[in-house]
Parts: structure tokens; C-alpha cells; sequence
């Protein structure tokens, strides 16, 4: 796994069990996404036991129980809902058919950890909605661009703890390579992967929520299109949007498919937080200006002085170990479902106003 491509970038944090070995049997599934090997050391470091792997591919399956020693091939996706040993399943599957594998799990009595985007429709979240009041389970999603980075998780806790004052505003900027030549043919379909801002932008939108603790937003502008690539019309390469939170503060993310040849790592990710008694700046994949490109670190600047706050391997990835308690203990400490939902929501309701202007 490399942090050339985002496509197959699987980071990994540090042992944090939360568990005594077997406590959490868990299962991963639907590896059309590279996600899902992130997916799981995070679940595996918290201290869960991968017992079941399946996927219909069978080069696949082979190679995630090669990477995964002790994770067995499953016979079939049902053999792994009929097991009652299995009390979560991960997936990362075409992000289209990700609700429909996430009602059968529900549905299965488990509980379910996909990678985002959730949803490429509001309707698929509707019934998701209805799944998760139905049957008290959890509909969780692996927002990794702040849960698998440990400034990005950070950050969060020290906007929480008052380190800048109340939020005014977030800017995210979030470039991304494209790696056409590797990517599969539903990546460039736009009816699998539902748009840019649903897709890349999903990401953003749980952040403004977070960084803001804001419920909800109101979408003001939005904007998608293609510019570089006529030869995959069903390929949005730059989107953009701008909302106002119920807190009042102003965010705004462009999400793109433009990180150039030259740089180390998929996407010089950066978010920039403005509160009312000091700024943050959070270099997430590389810090540039550096010597030997150090990512995963805060800049922090209050009334009293400029820190500089280093996060790489000091901090893990503690929402894994909070899911995994969360599900044990029927609690919501991790992520509520509200704000799974509503991050989800909120990018697809941005995609459809771009759309609508596109058209």
C-alpha cells in the first residue's frame, strides 16, 4: 500500500486494543475500494479479530487472506450474515451498491462499517434511515481523511478543548490523483460513484460538521466539472461548494483530481480553521515546506504563541477502538448516526445543486 495513490492507500496507526483477544469477531467484505484494507487495520489494531474474508473476485479474496494471516475465505457473503459469532461487517464496495450490502447486514442482526461515500442517493439514505430505526443497529461510515489521520483527528479535539475559540470558518482543500491508467471502469461512471462531491466531498462535509459541532448546514453554492479528461465524460475532475453551518460559520472545500506528477503522496490535503481567539492549519499527507516532507501535523497559532504540534504515530487512531466499544456496549461515542447521515446528506444535496447548474 502506497501513499503515491489514494486509491490503495491503507494507513495504519498503532496497537490501541480496547478488547481482550476474540471479544469482537468482525468480517470484511466487497473490496472494490483499497479502502478496505485501511478499514480493517484499524479495526485489527483496536483489537478485533478479522475470522471471515469474501469478495466475489476471487484474485481479490486470495490476496486480502494472504495480507490478513489467521482471516479465512468465506464460502459466500451469506455464510458470513448466517454466523452469529460475526457482530460487525466492513465493506468498501462500488460506492452504489454500499446501502443495499449495508440493509442486508442490518438486516442479518449486525452491524455495518463502509467506507464513504454511504450513499450515492438520497433515497438509498432514506431507506438506510428507516433500517437503522427498524432494527437498532449501527450504519456506520469510515470518513478516513480525518479518522485515519491523526492531525486530522486531532485537530478536532483541540477545536473541541477551545484552542482557537468558536469557529468562524473552515477551508479544505482536497486534490486527489487520478492514477487513471489503474482505476477500474466504475470509478469513471458516474451512476456508481454519484459525483464528485458525493464522492471526494462527503469527506469535507463531515469535517465542517466536526470542526464546526455543527447538526446541519445550508448548502449556498456548489459547483462540478470536468476540465482535463474528455475521453471519461462520466469523470467530474473539480468540484467545489460553499455552506453556512447552523452555527453560523462559513466552509467551503474544493475537492479535485489534480495532484501533480511531482508531488511524493496522493494529495497535499490541507485544512485551515479561523475561530474567534486563534487559527489552525492541518497539513495532512505532506508538509512541503519541510525538510523530508513530515505530514500529519498542526500549526496551531493563539494570543500567546505558534506551535508547532507533530502528530504522525503519537496518536493512532482512536475512533476504531470507539466503534468497537460502541457496538459491545450499544453506545455512540465514536460517531452518532445523526452525523454519519448528515455528512452524507449534505454532500449529495451540494452535488445535486451542481448538478442542477451543469445542466
Amino acid at each position: 500500500m502506497s501513499q503515491a495513490t489514494g486509491f490503495d492507500y491503507a494507513p495504519t496507526g498503532k496497537p490501541q486494543p480496547v478488547v481482550q483477544p476474540g471479544e469482537f469477531v468482525f468480517a470484511s467484505a466487497f473490496m472494490d475500494h483499497g479502502h478496505i484494507y485501511g478499514q480493517t487495520n484499524g479495526l485489527l489494531e483496536a483489537g478485533g479479530v478479522c475470522k471471515w474474508a469474501w469478495d466475489p473476485d476471487p484474485a481479490r479474496l486470495k490476496s486480502f487472506v494472504e495480507k490478513y494471516p489467521g482471516t479465512k475465505p468465506a464460502p459466500s457473503f451469506e455464510a458470513i450474515l448466517g454466523d452469529p459469532e460475526i457482530r460487525l461487517v466492513t465493506a468498501a464496495a462500488i460506492p452504489n451498491r454500499r446501502c443495499d450490502i449495508g440493509l442486508q447486514v442490518l438486516d442479518a442482526g449486525k452491524d455495518y462499517l463502509t467506507d464513504k461515500s454511504p450513499f450515492t442517493t438520497l433515497a438509498q439514505l432514506e431507506k438506510a434511515k428507516t433500517k437503522v430505526k427498524a432494527t437498532g443497529k449501527k450504519y456506520a461510515v469510515c470518513y478516513s481523511e480525518r479518522l485515519q489521520n491523526e492531525a486530522g483527528w486531532q485537530a478536532g479535539e483541540l477545536i473541541r478543548a477551545g484552542a482557537i475559540g468558536e469557529v468562524l470558518q473552515v477551508l479544505i482543500m482536497a486534490p486527489h490523483r487520478l492514477s487513471k491508467a489503474s482505476r477500474p471502469a466504475w470509478f469513471f461512471d458516474k451512476e456508481c460513484y454519484g459525483g464528485i462531491l458525493t464522492d471526494i466531498g462527503s469527506h469535507q462535509f463531515e469535517q465542517f460538521l466536526t470542526y464546526c459541532g455543527a447538526k446541519d448546514a445550508k448548502i449556498e453554492f456548489a459547483r462540478v466539472s470536468n476540465r482535463a479528461n474528455p475521453d471519461k465524460p462520466g469523470l467530474e475532475d473539480f468540484g467545489e461548494a460553499l455552506l453556512t453551518t447552523d452555527t453560523g460559520a462559513s466552509c467551503y472545500c474544493r475537492v479535485d483530481w489534480f495532484t501533480p506528477d511531482g508531488n511524493p503522496v496522493w494529495g497535499d490535503g490541507r485544512t485551515f480553521v479561523l475561530g474567534t481567539t486563534g487559527t489552525l492549519e492541518v497539513r495532512k499527507y505532506i508538509d512541503i515546506a519541510q525538510p523530508g516532507n513530515p505530514g500529519q501535523r498542526i500549526y496551531l497559532i493563539d494570543s500567546k504563541k505558534v506551535e508547532v504540534i507533530e502528530c504522525q504515530g503519537r496518536i493512532g487512531f482512536p475512533f476504531f477502538g470507539k466503534l468497537i466499544l460502541d457496538v459491545l456496549n450499544r453506545t455512540e461515542n465514536a460517531m452518532t448516526q445523526e452525523h454519519a447521515f448528515k455528512a452524507a446528506e449534505l454532500s449529495m444535496k451540494a452535488q445535486a445543486i451542481a448538478d442542477s447548474a451543469r445542466a
